[in-house]
């Protein structure tokens, strides 16, 4: 199977990495109640972790290990268009050598990490999408219930988890509501 080549920023590999693995990351937190338990809460997609090895042989191997550093070098995320996996924005987070010096031969690891925020967002809207009609009482107050969080309230109305958390200042801990906490929806 001919794979077209992986592409980052500017940058497109002239061979792909011989190896990599793609690790999905959950944020969870645990909180402490009363006799002893605990409670688990999911927080959400945090991040997609893309990380490899590779090797650039022939005479300019230096040069294009150089050309990959220097986007590297460069500040903020781009767009990662892999060959099997859909394109992510993505920040390039570590790029090692890992051989000892030859002329024509550079053995290198890279990391990406892809933000999940477009997934939330996505999620955002057809959650938005699919809540019912709420009347004006109903729109301003939410009852939280076992296993809610911000995060899930916010996707569920449609609103941002900041917009949820600055329209309820007195939840001081926004990774830690209660059943029978009245949250208030902007």
């Amino acid at each position: 199977m001919n794979l077209s080549p992986m592409r980052f920023k500017n940058y497109t590999w002239p061979y792909n990495p011989e190896f990599y693995e793609i690790i999905w990351k959950r944020q969870t937190a645990l909180h402490k109640i009363p006799f002893g338990r605990y409670c688990l809460q999911d927080l959400g997609l945090a991040c997609r972790v893309m990380r490899g090895e590779g090797t650039f042989t022939g005479e300019g191997a230096y040069r294009e290990f150089s050309a990959l550093t220097a986007v590297f070098c460069q500040d903020g995320p781009g767009m990662l268009v892999h060959p099997v996996w859909e394109a992510r924005s993505a920040y390039f987070v570590s790029l090692e050598l890992r051989e000892k010096p030859l002329p024509d031969y550079v053995r290198y690891t890279f990391e990406f990490w892809q933000d999940g925020a477009a997934e939330r967002l996505t999620q955002t809207a057809s959650a938005a999408a699919a809540a019912p009609a709420r009347t004006a009482a109903a729109q301003s107050t939410y009852t939280v219930k076992k296993g809610d969080t911000l995060w899930g309230i916010a996707r569920r109305y449609g609103v941002t988890l900041p917009a949820l958390t600055a329209a309820n200042p007195r939840i001081k801990n926004p990774n830690l509501i209660y059943p029978g906490e009245v949250v208030r929806i902007p």
